[in-house]
């Protein structure tokens, strides 16, 4: 669906102005008033713009939920607090994989995805070192489709690194050696991204991206 809405809004758009213009054409040639139409058209409009503007992002983030764990990326569902990496870089020209799901135009990067659910308890997050290569985990609260977190090299490093994820008013006691990563809601959108740099490369980066993992926290 957001592909469909990024390559024909504007056609879909011009599509949408022209038929409003014929409905006001024919009114007008009709002798009708178009005060009734015009009035139907801004509460239409400023009801419909807010709501769209407030639920659109929230059904995008509930949308990868539903693919991820029901269809997964290629090789069925996948479970949640189970991260899968995709053995391939995804582009636009792979629009009927799974993978590609998550595709940004990129040919360079692969795709690591999963979906986080804390309200049984923290997960831990695992990173192996990834020797000054350019990664990224981010983490999406579904309820905003805002992203609350990042590990990576931009924000974290790259050396190897456990991190515990947590939910909304968890009190336990982080283990020496890891970092905390609170979440404001109890589940989560992960996509994670490895760069590769090139076809040669891609081996060790699907290796690097297979070990990137979840695993409860042991109480």
């Amino acid at each position: 669906m957001n592909r469909l809405i990024l390559k024909y809004g504007r056609p879909l758009t011009a599509v949408i102005l022209a038929v409003f213009a014929w409905v006001i054409y024919r009114r007008i040639a009709n002798g009708d008033g178009i005060v009734p139409l015009v009035i139907a058209a801004v509460i239409v409009w400023g009801l419909g713009a807010p709501a769209f503007i407030y639920l659109w992002p929230r059904l995008t983030v509930n949308g990868y939920k539903r693919a991820i764990l029901k269809h997964g990326f290629g090789e069925g569902p996948i479970p949640v607090n189970t991260l899968y990496a995709v053995p391939g870089t995804s582009s636009p020209s792979t629009a009927t994989s799974r993978g590609s799901l998550m595709a940004t135009g990129a040919d360079d990067l692969l795709y690591i995805g999963g979906w986080l659910d804390l309200s049984k308890g923290p997960q831990i997050l695992h990173v192996p070192d990834m020797a000054g290569r350019y990664f990224s985990v981010q983490f999406t609260d579904p309820s905003k489709s805002t992203n609350f977190a990042y590990v990576g090299k931009r924000t974290t490093g790259t050396e190897a690194g456990d991190y515990v994820l947590s939910g909304p008013g968890w009190k336990g006691t982080v283990p020496n050696g890891m970092t905390q990563i609170s979440s404001p809601t109890d589940s989560a959108l992960v996509i994670g991204r490895v760069f590769v740099e090139s076809d040669s490369d891609l081996p060790t980066a699907y290796a690097l991206a297979k070990q990137i993992q979840l695993t409860p926290l042991k109480q």
